[in-house]
């Protein structure tokens, strides 16, 4: 996966892209500070090869490094979605679109986003989820078969906003 998020371009938000560099700014500035006090004050306990403090503090490191990594990879590999470059003459990452299940009549609103802000609790679906992905390109009055582990649902696209 390493080797594919070093080409792969992440589409983000403006809000996205904005908490994701104050997170890296948190864990450079603040947290490696927490994390080497936390080796230095394990160290002084003595044997290191019986030092459970140090074993967890390196442990926190490790993972603390591992996310800035991650971070610093999706920040440099981020193409920024500006909403007001955004067209709702079709669905696309930034959009937001209303849709209605054909079979029960139920209507759900979703903002389209990039993989990396899922969060369908919060009604926001990746372009790369079945729903997401059958929405992609499509207008108002559209109707759109989405096949999922639950079985298979048509929804017509309502209404896109931004």
């Amino acid at each position: 996966m390493a080797r594919e998020m070093d080409t792969a371009k992440y589409q983000l938000s403006r809000e996205a892209y904005e908490k994701y560099l104050k997170e890296l700014e948190n864990l450079k500035t603040v947290k490696r500070k927490e994390v080497a006090e936390k080796i230095k004050v394990a160290r002084s306990f003595g044997d290191l090869s019986e030092n459970s403090e140090y074993d967890e503090a390196k442990a926190e490191q490790a993972a603390l490094e591992e996310r800035i990594a991650y971070l610093e990879q999706l920040i440099n590999n981020a193409k920024i979605i500006d909403k007001d470059e955004v067209s709702t003459d079709f669905v696309g990452i930034g959009t937001n679109v209303k849709i209605q299940n054909l079979d029960t009549g139920d209507v759900f609103e979703y903002s389209i986003v990039g993989s990396k802000e899922a969060d369908p609790l919060n009604f926001k679906i990746s372009d790369e989820s079945p729903v997401g992905k059958a929405l992609i390109g499509k207008k108002v009055g559209d109707v759109v078969e989405v096949i999922v582990p639950a079985g298979k649902f048509k929804y017509k696209i309502l209404e896109i906003s931004k």
